[in-house]
């Protein structure tokens, strides 16, 4: 897994692209984009709180300070670090 423990700071804004029913967990980073990839399917919000545990682990950080600020239904999808 990536660390990304550098962007971890309060009030920082993370844009990520995210890969619903791949083969793998996991959280990349490739030509500065960062893409994460999760097992489940994208219903009820599975996806999106399997995104939280992967991303919060990558940067270091506890689930409850990230906020999804848009893309709740999309691939690309907006995180806030909160203090």
């Amino acid at each position: 897994m990536t660390d990304l423990s550098h962007l971890a700071r309060p009030g920082a804004e993370i844009a990520v692209r995210v890969t619903p029913k791949a083969s793998r967990n996991a959280v990349t980073l490739v030509d500065g984009a960062i893409r994460v990839q999760v097992t489940t399917v994208p219903e009820d919000g599975k996806a999106n709180a399997a995104v939280v545990k992967l991303l919060a682990r990558a940067l270091g950080i506890a689930k409850s300070r990230l906020t999804l600020v848009r893309g709740a239904t999309a691939r690309d999808k907006l995180f806030r670090i909160e203090d």
